[in-house]
């Protein structure tokens, strides 16, 4: 079933997250700016939460979409949506920041293009799957390993707002091309797909949709910690007496350890589960989340951050692992649009949240512990699942048969 074709759609849908997802690293990276020409650090929080549930609320859509009419449409649609929203985001006002990420960015842009990418890589591969899932998830890390550097020095330069315009017009200008080698039909055709009997029976014992509702729950839960110290560690720092040039490299640090570290978990996961996996990768987010309340030195914080990136570079792709492993693959692109719509709606949250907690404490402290507590609720909740699993249960032969 694989081939080097998969590969290359895998790569090329890798390099398509990688400049999607980094139109919201602007907001990050100038969030001061931002806030002091809106009042308030929560507008550029909010529209950055924005961009992540505009992304999560479509992606169900465009995966069910994607199913049936395949994934190049989908991400070039998706292309021009981002790239025009950094456009208009870049006008300057607040409406402006809002449609330009939740509607454009998010909604229409991002949502086209993470559930349906990772669906149809998904069908390219059987024994290296959790491993071309991680490759495609580095995307968002690529983004930020690379982005926020260099929009630290164009902000500088030239503003927040030529920075996002000019981004716009790049994104348009690469994803449009990097859509087209998505074309190939993937292993697992759609008239094959089409075919495939309906699921029926149960999954771990209980009804599909409830493990459908407790896996995107726990998401949500996870990636509200995720996004803690993605949407505010350049602030953070800035606000412990750092440079915010300091704080950019601190993210970007973060995000190449969870670029380096994301394919070690998907070989992982090839082996042990998604599940596991997931249990594995989310209690060091959680242990590595807890120091940063500790950190307060310049070493401290590089080492934290690195850290929390080897952390949790596994969660995403290993719940997508999941949802494969448990239900029918006719299902895969709207079921995992759910769950990215629960990752996103954690990162969402979590990035507001973080602004919010700091509009009322003016401190980070507090939210972090928030974040802390967040994810001790999403172990709980695949603790639960893996028990089930543990304990016996398994698919139904009707449902294993579909598959």
């Amino acid at each position: 079933m694989e081939s080097r074709a998969g590969w290359t759609v895998a790569i090329a849908s890798m390099l398509i997250m990688g400049i999607g997802f980094g139109t919201s690293y602007v907001v990050v990276v100038a969030l001061k700016p931002i806030a002091a020409e809106m009042g308030s650090r929560s507008v550029p929080s909010l529209a950055n939460a924005l961009a992540y549930f505009g992304a999560g609320a479509g992606g169900i859509a465009a995966g069910w979409i994607a199913d049936r009419i395949g994934v190049v449409a989908p991400a070039l649609f998706g292309a021009v949506m981002v790239g025009t929203g950094a456009i208009v985001a870049s006008g300057g006002g607040e409406w402006q920041l809002y449609l330009g990420h939740g509607l454009m960015i998010g909604l229409l842009g991002n949502a086209a293009m993470f559930a349906p990418l990772m669906a149809n890589v998904s069908r390219w591969f059987d024994r290296n799957r959790g491993a071309a899932l991680a490759l495609v998830a580095t995307g968002q890390q690529l983004a930020g390993a690379i982005w926020p550097p260099l929009f630290r020095y164009t902000i500088d330069m030239v503003g927040w707002r030529s920075t996002l315009f000019w981004y716009g017009v790049f994104a348009i200008a690469s994803m449009v091309p990097l859509s087209m080698l998505l074309r190939r039909p993937s292993a697992i055709s759609a008239d094959q797909r089409a075919t495939e009997p309906a699921p029926r029976g149960k999954v771990l014992g209980w009804p599909p949709n409830l493990v459908m509702a407790l896996i995107c729950l726990a998401i949500v839960c996870c990636c509200v910690a995720m996004a803690m110290p993605m949407s505010h560690v350049v602030a953070f720092c800035s606000d412990l007496g750092f440079s915010p040039a300091r704080g950019a490299e601190m993210l970007s640090l973060l995000l190449v350890c969870a670029f380096i570290s994301r394919m070690l978990w998907g070989r992982m996961s090839d082996r042990v589960g998604g599940l596991t996996t997931v249990l594995i990768s989310s209690a060091c987010q959680a242990t590595f989340l807890a120091l940063f309340l500790a950190a307060d030195n310049l070493i401290g914080l590089y080492v934290v951050s690195a850290a929390f990136g080897f952390g949790f570079g596994g969660i995403v792709p290993s719940f997508l692992l999941s949802v494969r492993e448990l239900f029918a693959e006719r299902e895969a692109g709207w079921r995992m649009g759910a769950v990215v719509l629960g990752g996103l709606t954690g990162m969402a949250l979590g990035a507001w949240l973080g602004g919010y907690v700091y509009d009322l404490t003016a401190s980070y402290r507090p939210a972090f512990l928030a974040g802390v507590l967040f994810n001790l609720v999403n172990l709980v909740l695949v603790g639960t699942l893996l028990l089930r699993r543990a304990g016996g249960a398994r698919l139904t032969p009707s449902l294993a048969a579909s598959r």
